[in-house]
């Protein structure tokens, strides 16, 4: 990692000659092809293209979910893959260094939205009382007082917060989404995504975002597009405030 660049700028996720394929012979599918990516901290960057295109496929192997079939991939600084996986403790890096919110919200349905968030800390080491604890500063830092409530009496809205407090809960610098927003109203995803950008500026993190919802495409410090496994381009955003 280049020490010399500022915080904020330090290259979080790259990618070199990253390719996924899947099968042998005549049933081979390449869904990656030769992936060159960077995201620094404090980015948000989306990713778009048709169902099919590789989207999640490529989140599944920043996760270390998915093993390329070759490349060079480095996370926060770390190389993690040159040709096959760099490490053994891969479950080790996700719960430290990686945060997944998905299209749902996934909570445990028997856990209250503290103890939801609490439950990732405990898995990485932290001691209850002391993840209890952040649990309730980080639903205080969404603005969230259901902080005893079941996920079934939370909205749709209210619960994807829980979820996104979960994913930041062991300060990773890394934030994978699948289809955040896709199952809430403009409004609702709006103030997602408003909360992701925060969280990309307050935690230098990088935050990686596969989306179809064009709502928010404006809201994104580069737009990715994806097709075939393939990166087809990238463009800035105009933002509605800073258009003439």
């Amino acid at each position: 990692m280049d020490e010399s660049l500022p915080f904020d700028r330090l290259p979080r996720v790259e990618l070199r000659a990253i390719s996924k394929h899947f099968g042998r012979g005549e049933a081979r599918v390449d869904a990656l092809v030769d992936i060159k990516l960077t995201v620094r901290a404090g980015e948000v960057v989306g990713l778009r293209g048709p169902s099919g295109c590789g989207k999640s496929t490529l989140l599944n192997v920043i996760g270390c979910v998915t093993e390329p079939s070759s490349g060079w991939m480095q996370l926060d600084g770390e190389p993690v893959y040159d040709g096959r996986f760099l490490r053994s403790d891969l479950r080790r890096l996700r719960l430290t260094k990686i945060g997944f919110i998905f299209q749902t919200h996934n909570l445990l349905p028997f856990l209250t939205a503290t103890e939801n968030i609490a439950e990732a800390m405990e898995l990485a080491g932290i001691r209850r009382h002391e993840a209890r604890e952040r649990a309730e500063a980080l639903l205080d830092y969404f603005d969230m007082r259901q902080m005893r409530a079941y996920p079934s009496e939370l909205s749709g809205g209210m619960a994807q917060r829980v979820a996104i407090a979960r994913a930041i809960a062991n300060s990773p610098h890394i934030i994978l989404a699948d289809e955040p927003t896709a199952p809430l109203d403009s409004v609702r995803a709006g103030a997602v995504m408003d909360l992701l950008t925060r969280i990309a500026a307050d935690q230098h993190a990088a935050v990686l975002v596969v989306t179809h919802d064009e709502s928010i495409f404006h809201r994104f410090d580069r737009l990715i597009g994806m097709r075939d496994g393939r990166i087809e381009g990238e463009q800035v955003p105009a933002h509605p405030a800073l258009a003439p």
